[in-house]
C-alpha cells in the first residue's frame, strides 16, 4: 500500500492549474487602482467645471469668444505658413520643418469659411445735382448709414463737375475701394466706370422743375438759407454787392451770363456725362442723357415727389433705404431738414418767365422724361403715392406754344404734359 501523507497535496502545496488561476486573478486586480489621489481627482473636476461655462459663455453670446477664433485661424493657416512662421522665433541658421506628404489642415479637409454675403447691389453712386433736394437726402443718407451699417462717403467738392481723364480715372478707382456696401455721393457729372474696365457701380438721382432749380440756385448763392446768410458770405466772399442784389428780371431780360446758356443747361449734364459735347445746349446731349438714364441709374426721381421717391428707394435698395419715410417724417429730421429752404426766394415777372422757359427747352424736355418714367415706374412696382398733391402749372405756359414764334419741338405732347406739371412756386 501506498503511503500518501509525503503527497504535494498533503504538504500544503497547490496544483498547477490552480496557481495560475489566482496569479491572473491578482494581476486584473492589480491594474485596476483602488485608490484615486485626490489631486488627481481636483484636476479632473477643475477640467469639467471649465468645460461646462466655456460651453455656457459659447450658448450666452453666440458664438466663440475672439481668442477661440484667433487659435482657429492660425489652425487654419496652411502648415507651411506655420513653419514659416514658426521658423522666425529659431535661432538664425535653423531651417523649418517641411510638411510630410499625407498630412492635412482644417482648412484643407473643409475648404474655406463662407464668404461674407453682400447685397445685391453693394455699390451705389448719388451724384446728386445742385439744389435738387441734395442735401436733404444726404441728412437722411447720414442717419440711415449708422442704422444700416454701410459705408457712406460724401464728397465736400462742390464746384468740380467737369473731370480731365486722369481724374475721373483716379476719382473711379477711388470709388471702387472703398469697402462695401457703400453709397458714394458727390456733385460730380456722370462717370462711366466700364469705359475704363472698372465695375459699373448703380446709379441714382433726384432732379426738379428746371425753373424751380435755377431760381432757388440763384437766390441760395446771394443768401443763403435758413441756416443763416453770414455761412454764405463766406462761400461767395467774391461777389459785390452790385451782384448780390441784381434784380433776377433784369438778369433775365438783358440776358446777364448767369440767367442764359450754357449757364442755364445745367441738369442735363450731369446724366450725359464727362464728354464735352455734353456741356453744349442740343439734342446731341439731351439724347445721351436720356440713354444713360435707361441703361445706368437705377432710379431717377423728381423733387416735387419726394415721399414717393423715399418709397421707391425703400423697395429698390432696402438695405440702404429701409424705413428712410418714416425718419424723415420723424420731429427730429423735421428740425434739421427745414433748416435746407433757401431765404429771400421770389418769382420773376411773367415775361421773364417766358424768356427763362425758352432757354431751357433742352431742360424741360428731359425733365418731362424723367417725369414720365418715374411715374411708369411707380406703375410698374404698384406704388400708392403718398406725396400731397402738387399746383399745376402756371398758365402762360399753357399760352406759350401758340404765342412762340419757333414752336417747340412735339408741341402737342408738351402741351399736354405742362398742365399736370410742377409748379416751381411751391419748394424753397
Amino acid at each position: 500500500m501506498k503511503n500518501f501523507s509525503n503527497s504535494p497535496l498533503h504538504n500544503n502545496q497547490t496544483p498547477n492549474h490552480v496557481r495560475d488561476r489566482k496569479n491572473k486573478k491578482i494581476g486584473f486586480l492589480s491594474a485596476v487602482p483602488l485608490r484615486v489621489p485626490l489631486r488627481g481627482y481636483g484636476f479632473c473636476m477643475a477640467t469639467l467645471f471649465l468645460f461646462c461655462f466655456g460651453s455656457l459663455f459659447y450658448q450666452l453670446n453666440g458664438g466663440p469668444p475672439e481668442i477661440l477664433l484667433d487659435i482657429r485661424q492660425y489652425l487654419d493657416l496652411p502648415r507651411s505658413t506655420v513653419c514659416a512662421v514658426i521658423v522666425k522665433w529659431k535661432r538664425p541658421g535653423a531651417t523649418a520643418a517641411q510638411p510630410r506628404s499625407g498630412e492635412s489642415t482644417y482648412l484643407d479637409d473643409h475648404g474655406p469659411p463662407a464668404p461674407r454675403v453682400l447685397p445685391f447691389p453693394s455699390q451705389v453712386v448719388y451724384n446728386r445735382v445742385g439744389k435738387c433736394g441734395s442735401r436733404t437726402v444726404v441728412i437722411l443718407l447720414r442717419l440711415l448709414a449708422e442704422r444700416h451699417q454701410f459705408n457712406l462717403v460724401s464728397s465736400d467738392i462742390h464746384n468740380k463737375t467737369r473731370l480731365t481723364k486722369h481724374e475721373q480715372v483716379d476719382l473711379m478707382r477711388n470709388i471702387s475701394n472703398i469697402p462695401q456696401p457703400f453709397l458714394y455721393t458727390r456733385h460730380v457729372h456722370f462717370l462711366n466706370f466700364t469705359r475704363f474696365r472698372i465695375e459699373q457701380p448703380v446709379y441714382i438721382n433726384i432732379i426738379r422743375d428746371p425753373i424751380n432749380r435755377f431760381l432757388s440756385n440763384y437766390f441760395f448763392r446771394r443768401f443763403g438759407d435758413w441756416r443763416g446768410e453770414q455761412n454764405h458770405l463766406i462761400r461767395t466772399p467774391g461777389m459785390k454787392d452790385d451782384e448780390r442784389y441784381l434784380d433776377i428780371n433784369v438778369c433775365i431780360l438783358e440776358n446777364y451770363p448767369e440767367c442764359s446758356n450754357p449757364r442755364l443747361f445745367y441738369i442735363i449734364p450731369y446724366f450725359c456725362g464727362q464728354h464735352p459735347q455734353c456741356r453744349e445746349p442740343g439734342v446731341w446731349a439731351l439724347e445721351r442723357a436720356k440713354q444713360n438714364v435707361l441703361e445706368n441709374f437705377l432710379i431717377v426721381g423728381i423733387l416735387e415727389e419726394l415721399e414717393d421717391v423715399l418709397l421707391l428707394l425703400e423697395r429698390l435698395l432696402p438695405h440702404y433705404f429701409t424705413d428712410v419715410l418714416n425718419i424723415y417724417k420723424s420731429p427730429d429730421y423735421m428740425k434739421m431738414g427745414n433748416m435746407t429752404g433757401t431765404v429771400r426766394k421770389h418769382t420773376p415777372t411773367l415775361e421773364a418767365l417766358q424768356v427763362l422757359y425758352h432757354r431751357m427747352r433742352y431742360e424741360y424736355d428731359f425733365y418731362n422724361f424723367i417725369r414720365e418714367q418715374f411715374h411708369l415706374m411707380k406703375k410698374k412696382i404698384g406704388l400708392k403715392s403718398v406725396s400731397r398733391p402738387t399746383a399745376h402749372q402756371a398758365s402762360f405756359l399753357r399760352e406759350l406754344a401758340v404765342r412762340t414764334p419757333e414752336p417747340l419741338d412735339e408741341d402737342e405732347e408738351l402741351e399736354t404734359d405742362l398742365e399736370d406739371a410742377n409748379s416751381w412756386f411751391v419748394q424753397p
